[in-house]
């Protein structure tokens, strides 16, 4: 199992009220929520290995410089460094010193971090998925774009979106991802992916393709077998796939075409470093005294037994 995590302590966040406190008045509401969700991830889901990956950099170079609107509208006062944590800028100040206790709970619990220097959470999901060739993997996150992690093979990759909340959390395979978005169920994962690079997506300062939406992207991508070959369409004006007025859109938009697929899909190759092993998930906490500490400290007790008691499981 794979967990976003600054997905997730996001909507711990937002979720449990902040007036959940420390002892000494600190809030730890996205700390509570996001132990909680663990340990319910654990005693319902039961995996045999946990990894709580990072972003170290929220909006990486590599795609600033291929789209520099990438996430543009998200920085505060101008061009950030990349923060402690891969916190964001525009981060409420409750949160921000929430982040570091809750690492010191999974390194107590035993639970291992991952990242990657100059690549998000996701780029770090892309690539502990993609190398996996032992396990079924299951990814947590309410990010949509980690639908292009979905596979059946060599081993299954399915996301658990938890987008509406873990009550309402949706296990999606390549047929889910197939059945609500129209892509083709064979590569349904890469086909996500390619029509969120037609439509474009606001929120991460994508601009897509004037004039293309999603179904008009899901039956474009539907039509080839790869990125490649429909870019190559644009330019065969004998390849009938395209109509002339879809062409005349994807050939003016040929510029933002040419850069956009690394900005969209996650990294395969990410340099992932670790915290600790990830080999099998502990049956008790790695540091219990550390971990009692923490929970008497920050008033963490009945967060951290659910998470013991799920480990014991």
């Amino acid at each position: 199992m794979l967990l976003d995590a600054a997905s997730m302590y996001f909507r711990a966040y937002y979720g449990v009220p902040e007036s959940i406190t420390a002892p000494d008045g600190t809030p730890v509401n996205a700390i509570r929520g996001f132990t909680d969700m663990v340990a319910r991830l654990v005693s319902e889901r039961k995996p045999t290995r946990l990894v709580a990956c990072l972003d170290l950099d929220w909006r990486p170079r590599f795609r600033v410089e291929a789209l520099p609107s990438y996430k543009a509208h998200r920085i505060a006062g101008g061009e950030p460094d990349t923060a402690p944590y891969g916190i964001p800028e525009e981060v409420p100040d409750t949160l921000s010193p929430q982040v570091p206790i809750l690492l010191e709970v999974l390194a107590a619990a035993g639970i291992a971090v991952a990242g990657a220097r100059g690549y998000e959470a996701d780029d770090v999901i892309g690539t502990l998925a993609a190398r996996e060739r032992t396990d079924a993997v299951s990814v947590v996150s309410g990010d949509r774009d980690l639908m292009q992690c979905v596979r059946e093979d060599p081993t299954p990759v399915r996301l658990i979106y938890v987008g509406r909340g873990l009550a309402k959390a949706e296990t999606m395979g390549p047929k889910e991802v197939a059945d609500k978005y129209g892509v083709p169920v064979d590569r349904a994962g890469e086909a996500y992916a390619e029509m969120a690079m037609l439509r474009g997506d606001p929120s991460d300062g994508l601009p897509g393709v004037p004039g293309v939406g999603a179904k008009t992207a899901a039956t474009l991508v539907s039509r080839f077998g790869s990125w490649q070959e429909l870019r190559d369409a644009i330019v065969d004006t004998d390849d009938k796939r395209l109509s002339p007025p879809v062409r005349g859109k994807l050939a003016a938009a040929a510029p933002y075409l040419a850069v956009v697929e690394p900005v969209v899909r996650v990294a395969l190759d990410a340099p992932v470093e670790f915290s600790g092993d990830d080999d099998v998930l502990p049956a008790e906490p790695a540091n219990p005294a550390r971990l009692a500490e923490l929970a008497e400290t920050w008033g963490l007790s009945g967060s951290v037994d659910r998470l013991t008691a799920a480990l014991a499981r």
